[in-house]
């Protein structure tokens, strides 16, 4: 799991959590996002990127953060980047359908 932290807005008020935190979860295969925690810290007022391959890019992510009111961007130099790195490495990648089709068939490139 990756973590970068990074500032969220809260649109309506511009109000802004500078410790919040984007990253990207391998054993859920989603992007997250976690930002405005209670006054105990164990709350978060925003927390996007819970359940298996909920986001697949940061750019999903980014416009449901948008429809409830926050936003991340502009990223610090080289999260987005790092982000991408992270999930181009860690990700889960299946065998293409074509792949297993072929082997079915016996068609496969020997």
């Amino acid at each position: 799991m990756s973590r970068y932290t990074i500032t969220v807005t809260r649109t309506a008020s511009r109000h802004f959590d500078p410790d919040a935190i984007i990253g990207y979860d391998r054993p859920l295969q989603t992007f997250f996002l976690q930002a405005f925690p209670d006054a105990d810290g164990e709350d978060l007022e925003l927390w996007l990127g819970t359940n298996f391959r909920e986001f697949e890019t940061p750019s999903q992510l980014r416009i449901v953060a948008i429809a409830s009111g926050f936003d991340f961007i502009p990223l610090a130099s080289g999260i987005l980047h790092k982000l991408l790195d992270d999930h181009a490495r860690e990700a889960y990648h299946p065998v293409g359908d074509s792949i297993i089709q072929d082997l079915r068939n016996g068609t496969s490139a020997r």
